[in-house]
């Protein structure tokens, strides 16, 4: 084990070991570098180790270890966090940025790059004779071979060239494989006549026959061109070489002192002799594969591949040109409508006189409506207690079951001859308390089901809601529903009939609680369901009053029709109640509407202005 102590503190360090008697302090963890294996680990360690050695012996400290990866590990490994730095292609590079945040710190300069510095291309090839291959258009119809969908030389720069040539590699190939890596297996697969072309990043051809793994002048490139400065054959352009990145956590002091590391390496050094390049340099700009991403639809674009207003034109266009000629009529028409318009007004100002008496009736005909809306309210209010009756009652059995408990109990007592006055003076006050609460929810149905005219009086909407859901509870705990009060302090009064607000919210309390009862979204009845109640100020100073539920929702079409008169989802409902609250909520000066719930569900609001702000408008 390595140990890392400043020449100043050594004898510090050594006394404060000794005298706590605890080990010296561990050395850091070395700098561990990702490197993509795109000819297999045997390759990469040839060609990289040395520099990561090089990177070692600049930090005698703490060291540094070569990590060979395929790109699924790659993308691993970044994820996990269990790498500093990466040194890998420049597709690869891009993707990681977007998904993981990796940096670059530095490029490579390769003893290849072209005069622009760009090293990476890709370079189509196929067995000598081939005289049916000579560009880039000429592969449609034939078997095509890759290393990887990700792969950036070895696939998608080519993808890119093809596409430009009127060929897309997923569409217009006969088939198109990929053999993973090392990219050894394309050359191979060539030139053993198992598909008709390959995909190599380029230099690797000249770099395999090199080595002595096959002979150069069995193969052509297709659509050979030439890069200045550039020493391989390709069949694309050229993009920025390998960059080193580092890690979003990988220590900043960290990255700058590696990158000064190795823009000091010196030249001709063997590490830059192993890896084949000049040294290193700033970091390039990457734009040109973010344009190659963006026309592939991959990468960090590949939300791309979602079809688009300019796609559905292109697809369609015929269609759009009959809906331009359509438009086209339509103005026509719509001059012909005008010039009509004009010859039917004389028309109109003669049925202008007839409209007034018919307005004349139709306001006696609303007087009559509002006496039938009056009555309408009552019967509606009834409807609701109807319904509710079975709630209603249970409510009243509390009370009553508890008032001839104690009775008995007290009974029993004196029959045995034991229990002190105390314990009966206690029972009594209990039935005393049981028979009041019988009695106020009575006088609470009385009072809402009484026939009366409308009292409009400045009203308090807390004290109103309240009283709305004390005769909601019973119906809420039968189906095992919380109702959640959310009411603001100091709201002002609103000039409202009490009875006829308690009678909306009711209403509208108790629609929730069916909703919760409806297994049209697959749940048992009160499951994950939930009831809010919630008053206070809206944007414009108006109370405010908002029933949430967290049921099924409503349809499009629900929504559409959801205040019509005798329109209803509930069997056997008659389709008057949310009809009669509009009706209500607007006498008031107010308005009702409804929206989806965010979580799930329906919320159901309505405002009315305060009691100040209706007496000002008066």
């Amino acid at each position: 084990m390595r140990f890392t102590v400043r020449p100043g503190c050594l004898m510090l360090a050594l006394l404060g070991a000794l005298s706590a008697g605890l080990p010296a302090r561990a050395a850091e963890p070395p700098i561990r570098v990702g490197v993509l294996a795109y000819r297999g680990g045997d390759h990469a360690n040839a060609v990289w180790e040395p520099t990561v050695r090089y990177l070692a012996d600049r930090f005698p400290q703490r060291g540094a270890e070569m990590v060979p990866l395929d790109l699924p590990g790659m993308d691993a490994a970044v994820a996990a966090g269990s790498v500093d730095f990466v040194l890998t292609n420049t597709g690869n590079y891009v993707e990681l940025e977007a998904r993981h945040g990796v940096t670059r710190i530095a490029t490579l300069h390769s003893s290849r790059s072209g005069a622009s510095g760009a090293a990476v291309g890709s370079a189509l090839i196929v067995r000598a004779g081939r005289d049916d291959i000579r560009s880039l258009a000429d592969l449609k119809g034939k078997s095509v071979m890759a290393v990887d969908p990700d792969a950036f030389g070895g696939f998608q720069v080519a993808w890119g060239a093809m596409l430009t040539a009127g060929v897309d590699p997923y569409a217009d190939l006969k088939e198109l494989r990929f053999s993973g890596f090392p990219v050894d297996r394309v050359a191979f697969a060539v030139r053993d006549g198992a598909v008709d072309a390959g995909v190599l990043r380029a230099c690797v051809l000249e770099e395999l026959a090199q080595e002595g793994h096959l002979d150069r002048a069995g193969f052509l490139v297709v659509g050979a061109r030439t890069e200045p400065g550039f020493g391989c054959a390709l069949s694309t352009g050229l993009y920025p070489d390998w960059p080193l990145a580092r890690l979003a956590e990988t220590p900043e002091d960290l990255a700058k002192a590696v990158v000064v590391a190795l823009f000091q390496m010196p030249e001709r050094h063997p590490a830059a002799l192993a890896g084949g390049y000049e040294g290193w340099t700033v970091p390039m700009d990457y734009q040109p594969v973010h344009g190659l991403f963006r026309s592939l639809r991959i990468g960090p674009y590949e939300h791309l591949r979602d079809v688009t207003l300019l796609d559905l034109a292109r697809e369609h266009w015929h269609w759009l040109a009959l809906a331009a000629l359509a438009l086209l009529w339509w103005a026509v028409h719509s001059l012909r409508v005008e010039h009509l318009i004009k010859v039917r007004t004389a028309e109109l100002r003669a049925a202008n006189r007839e409209l007034r008496r018919e307005m004349a009736e139709r306001r006696r005909a609303e007087d009559t409506a509002r006496e039938r809306q009056k009555e309408m309210d009552h019967v509606a209010r009834l409807s609701i207690l109807g319904e509710m009756a079975s709630n209603i009652a249970h409510e009243l059995n509390q009370p009553l079951g508890a008032i001839a408990n104690y009775a008995r109990g007290c009974t029993r007592r004196l029959e045995a001859g034991v229990g002190s006055a105390a314990e009966f003076a206690e029972a009594s006050r209990a039935i005393a308390a049981q028979a009041d609460r019988a009695g106020q929810i009575i006088a609470r149905i009385r009072d809402f089901v009484r026939k009366r005219a409308v009292q409009l009086e400045p009203a308090d909407v807390n004290g109103a809601v309240e009283a709305a859901l004390q005769l909601c509870e019973g119906r809420a705990r039968s189906g095992n529903i919380p109702v959640t009060r959310t009411l603001a302090a100091g709201l002002p009064p609103v000039l409202a009939d009490r009875v006829q607000i308690e009678q909306v919210v009711l209403n509208l309390v108790k629609n929730a609680l069916d909703a919760m009862d409806s297994p049209a979204d697959g749940k048992e009845a009160g499951e994950g369901r939930s009831v809010t109640v919630r008053t206070g100020l809206d944007a414009e100073g108006r109370v405010e009053i908002a029933v949430a539920d967290r049921g099924h929702g409503l349809s499009e079409d629900a929504r559409a029709r959801l205040f019509d008169p005798f329109f209803t989802t509930k069997p056997g409902g008659m389709g008057l109640g949310l009809s009669i609250c509009r009706t209500i909520v607007e006498s008031h000066g107010g308005h009702l509407w409804a929206t989806d719930h965010p979580g799930g569900g329906t919320v159901v609001r309505l405002v009315l202005p305060a009691a100040e702000e209706k007496v000002n408008a008066g």
